[in-house]
């Protein structure tokens, strides 16, 4: 495994850090914007109280106050993380609700302004794949000739029982279109994908991976479930207690994934970080940096690699 341990670096795989580093030749800091959008999930069109697990913030609990101009987001936004680089090039990241739900004016004059911005090197936009008709599709196009743009979708599993369960309001064919559509645009395409939600085990959770392994993907965000106040998933686990991850399971299955997955994909999250005033359920994960370290001891200490148990045969169907 050399060539991987030049590759990737110090780490065991092809993580986002690496690869910014690699593609621009600095450390690219991320900054949260709030473009002031809803949801289908929420403003009645498909229901009113979002996905089972999203808090009121819609994933945007840290992002840049809304009543702010983009320009002004950005620069609130680097002056936060001004201690941590040196460098100045960022990523506008549109992270608070489905980021292209909205008039297309609207859309174009704040993805314009961000990626107009001339520290901005990157417009990443997370969304819902049934919020990307063909004008959205035509603006991404557009400002992806000016700038890379990356667009984030929202998954979560590929399995229908949890769908339905997290409210997650699509099926999984809708996602196949839409990444195959960005694609057609040479967009690049991100998907996010929840462990350990509530009736799926281990080999759930390696079932979409090994499906995903099959798209043309270029990222995937490992996020651990969190229960935070008052959500509906925090009301349905203090009524129907289910099994929360262990740190220690945690690690064991984020191994499972890393080595099943297609090694040229970037692993842009292992872990998230919820609001640690919301945060109920794993109390373990309020302590972000602890469980990186530990997953990376975690992959030395069983040789475990990106890619090390992948196969080309990804015909694994839900379960």
């Amino acid at each position: 495994m050399d060539t991987e341990a030049v590759y990737w670096g110090e780490k065991r795989y092809h993580s986002l850090d690496h690869h910014l580093k690699n593609r621009f030749g600095q450390k690219i800091y991320k900054l949260s914007l709030n473009g002031g959008m809803t949801c289908p999930n929420r403003d009645g069109t498909l229901g009113n109280r979002g996905c089972i697990f999203c808090s009121e913030g819609g994933s945007g609990d840290f992002a840049a106050n809304p009543s702010l101009s983009i320009r002004e987001q950005i620069e609130a936004a680097k002056s936060l993380v001004a201690k941590k680089t040196t460098g100045s090039s960022y990523i506008a990241y549109f992270q608070a609700y489905t980021n292209t739900y909205a008039p297309y004016e609207k859309l174009k004059r704040i993805f314009t302004e961000a990626i107009s911005h001339p520290d901005i090197c990157i417009l990443s936009i997370a969304t819902r794949p049934d919020c990307i008709d063909d004008s959205v599709l035509n603006l991404l196009e557009e400002l992806n000739g000016i700038k890379p743009v990356w667009i984030e979708l929202g998954l979560q599993s590929i399995h229908a029982h949890t769908a339905r369960f997290i409210r997650r309001g699509y099926e999984l064919p809708v996602f196949e279109e839409a990444v195959s559509a960005l694609r057609k645009r040479g967009i690049e395409t991100i998907v996010h994908v929840i462990t350990g939600l509530p009736a799926e085990n281990e080999s759930h959770m390696l079932a979409t991976i090994h499906y995903l392994n099959g798209l043309d993907i270029q990222g995937i965000k490992l996020q651990l479930l969190h229960i935070l106040r008052g959500t509906d998933l925090a009301a349905y686990y203090e009524h129907h207690p289910f099994h929360v991850l262990s740190m220690e399971e945690y690690i064991e299955i984020t191994g499972r994934c890393i080595a099943s997955l297609r090694p040229d994909i970037v692993i842009h999250r292992l872990t998230g970080d919820g609001p640690k005033s919301l945060l109920l359920a794993p109390a373990w994960s309020a302590d972000k940096r602890h469980v990186l370290n530990q997953i990376q001891a975690h992959l030395k200490q069983h040789n475990i690699w990106q890619g090390k148990e992948f196969h080309n045969d990804n015909c694994i169907q839900t379960i």
